[in-house]
């Protein structure tokens, strides 16, 4: 007899890390998409150089954990992998929606309601790219700004049919000139298919390797144009 694999939906709890604003009421929210074998509250380490003024940074975390060395016991997330996807997907995107109501409203409560809303900056750092790109064209939540960093786009989006919600957040890639996984022929490759699909975008680099570099994250964030 052949095993049928069968999902049923269930509720459960979330992690996520937040640097909550110096002031309100809040001008601007990050949400922070980190990469694989990352952890959230770890990961908003790298956006200290940013955290100011009336902007919050959010951190969701992965659904996936998992032991990142054996021996040292140390844990990391992810967002999904090759088995089962296509749910996995459909369920980042759906808690990724959910918190960013949520840290919508919880904003709206602590000001009363009476300010402007927020900018809405996503920010994807490796993995995390993929990641973001999937909640810009199935997902509900409104984002301004798209950082995708270290990464491109994942392949497999049909770019024909998310032209318009692409085209609606500020799109910037963002990696380094010594990125061990993305050489310059990637790189030009990517932003070839964007331009094919009549996606605007700005592109920056930096020197240096995969990771989080906090002189463009400055540059991205307002402190001087973004190079």
């Amino acid at each position: 007899m052949a095993v049928e694999p069968r999902h049923i939906t269930i509720e459960r709890r979330v992690r996520f890390a937040v640097l909550e604003p110096h002031e309100r009421p809040v001008t601007e929210i990050w949400f922070a998409l980190h990469g694989y074998h990352q952890l959230a509250h770890r990961f908003l380490r790298y956006f200290q150089p940013i955290h100011e003024d009336a902007r919050c940074i959010v951190a969701p975390e992965g659904l996936h954990r998992h032991y990142v060395d054996h021996d040292s016991r140390k844990v990391g997330a992810s967002w999904m992998t090759s088995e089962d996807r296509l749910t996995d997907i459909e369920d980042y995107v759906g808690y990724l929606d959910r918190l960013h109501a949520h840290v919508l409203a919880e904003e709206s409560r602590q000001t009363s309601g009476g300010s402007a809303p927020p900018r809405i900056v996503g920010l994807g750092f490796s993995q995390g790219v993929h990641t973001l790109c999937r909640w810009l064209a199935f997902g509900r939540a409104r984002i301004d700004r798209a950082i995708l960093w270290g990464a491109t786009v994942p392949p497999d989006l049909d770019l024909s049919e998310h032209v318009a919600t692409l085209s609606a957040a500020d799109l910037h890639l963002v990696v380094g000139d010594e990125d061990e996984y993305y050489d310059r022929a990637a790189i030009e490759a990517h932003e070839a298919r964007l331009r094919a699909a009549g996606i605007a975008f700005t592109s920056h680099t930096y020197p240096g390797g995969h990771r989080l570099d906090a002189e463009p994250l400055r540059r991205l964030a307002g402190r001087g144009e973004p190079g």
